[in-house]
């Protein structure tokens, strides 16, 4: 159906008007006042929310805990089905809207037997929009959530088209809304994708996910997953708090950057880190919610917004900045330590003698992620460690995650031919103890923001 103006809209609605007047005999005037009677007789409230017992009450449900939940068409409508019944074992009353394409793949009569009540699924529908149903849908609920929020609903949303119920509750609301994607891989890296993503967020619209993994389709893998439904629900109970991200109220240290370990005034020992992957997961986690400590080394990078920042130069400093930053509820270790300095630091230039190379004796820095992983007390609940490799890089992964003690590994392969070091793109395997995930290219930001949904995951499990 093509994009409709609002007047567009009223016009499209004065015709339907007309002729259902016209297929019942009556006059314009008689039908308004028959679906007015209609709209009336149905119910305008929320179907409360079981209680602890599973019994339903009236008034169960507070203002506060009430959702409009919109299933978009795709396979991951299956889902949707789910987060239903877990929105309402939380006491959270649950309204659907259904566009056409989510009904090819559940049926409104399974939405109704969860939700309680039928869902809307017609801009057109006495029940839905002659008694201005689609500004009530938008106003009603405390939040919005779309899942799955398939590419053709985000274009709709960043542009704002109005042409079916869904997208017009989405053009009328002034909810919160919480978007959960679920598309191709290919879709969702697409430019057009990653503008209206952009574009929502700056929209101040909440992401939760999409997540790595296979695909429906067969042989098909990447970033693209629907979120799972207690993570959507994690996120929406954040919302509902007041709270503006899934890490809402959650502690996160992060580390970024090179060190710089002097041996001289003016030389010292580095690596080609830049910091953009370590200031991207911190400012991501910002935005999630997160009360964020950034221990930076040496980099050129901007100052993440919404973070404090503690900037250092060598190893031994970033690890009293990091002990002295705890507790934390999590800490992500991206930071590229330098592994050694020089045993002693000349306070003077060392200049060229004539008389051969001058040695260099070196000690070993202190291991700062394998220090706070194997702390007795004040260990975070999830300590990531990064491995950058040039061989073998998921093997030497795996090793470092059993030899530091940590509880997730980010390996990636940083040899010159791929760019990644001081590069804008990143390709991820993320090691745990339950196996190995291959997340696809993607840029630093995008791998940031996959983190952080794993991380919500991970740390709403541990509650």
């Amino acid at each position: 159906m093509a994009s409709l103006t609002v007047r567009q809209l009223d016009e499209k609605l004065k015709k339907q008007l007309r002729l259902r007047a016209a297929k019942n005999g009556r006059s314009v005037e008689d039908e308004v006042r028959t679906i007015l009677r209609s709209a009336a007789a149905d119910t305008d409230t929320f179907v409360p929310a079981p209680n602890a017992k599973g019994k339903t009450e009236r008034g169960a449900a507070t203002d506060a805990r009430r959702v409009l939940l919109i299933i978009g068409g795709g396979i991951a409508a299956y889902k949707s089905l789910d987060l239903i019944r877990r929105l309402r074992e939380r006491g959270i009353a649950a309204r659907v809207v259904m566009t056409d394409a989510a009904q090819k793949f559940i049926t409104p009569l399974s939405a109704s037997a969860l939700a309680g009540e039928h869902p809307y699924i017609d801009l057109f529908d006495a029940r839905s929009e002659f008694d201005v149903g689609h500004i009530r849908l938008a106003r009603e609920p405390s939040i919005i959530i779309v899942a799955p929020a398939t590419a053709d609903l985000m274009a709709k949303m960043a542009n704002g088209l109005a042409d079916d119920l869904a997208s017009a509750v989405l053009l009328a609301t002034d909810k919160k809304i919480l978007l959960a994607p679920a598309m191709n891989p290919n879709m969702w890296s697409n430019m057009a994708t990653r503008r209206n993503r952009a574009q929502l967020e700056a929209d101040d619209v909440v992401f939760v996910g999409p997540n790595a993994g296979e695909m429906a389709e067969s042989g098909e893998a990447g970033v693209g997953r629907m979120a799972e439904p207690l993570e959507i629900v994690a996120a929406a109970e954040a919302l509902l708090a007041g709270n503006s991200g899934v890490l809402a109220g959650v502690r996160v240290l992060v580390t970024s950057g090179p060190t710089h370990e002097p041996i001289d005034p003016v030389r010292y020992i580095a690596n080609r880190s830049s910091g953009k992957q370590g200031h991207a997961i911190a400012e991501a986690a910002a935005k999630a919610g997160a009360k964020v400590t950034l221990v930076s080394g040496p980099v050129n990078v901007p100052d993440p917004r919404g973070v404090n920042i503690v900037k250092v130069e060598a190893a031994r400093d970033m690890l009293a900045a990091v002990e002295a930053a705890l507790p934390a509820d999590v800490a992500v270790f991206a930071a590229a330590v330098a592994d050694w300095r020089s045993a002693s630091n000349s306070r003077e230039k060392i200049k060229k003698t004539g008389k051969g190379t001058p040695e260099l004796a070196l000690v070993e820095n202190p291991d700062i992620l394998s220090t706070v992983a194997h702390r007795k007390t004040r260990r975070p609940k999830l300590v990531i460690g990064f491995a950058a490799e040039t061989e073998r890089v998921v093997e030497h992964a795996r090793a470092k995650l059993a030899r530091k003690g940590c509880d997730w590994i980010l390996a990636n392969d940083v040899s010159p031919e791929t760019g990644i070091m001081g590069g804008d793109s990143n390709t991820i395997h993320l090691v745990t103890r339950d196996g190995v995930e291959n997340w696809p290219p993607q840029s630093k930001n995008e791998v940031a923001a996959a983190l952080i949904q794993r991380i919500a995951a991970a740390m709403g499990e541990k509650k």
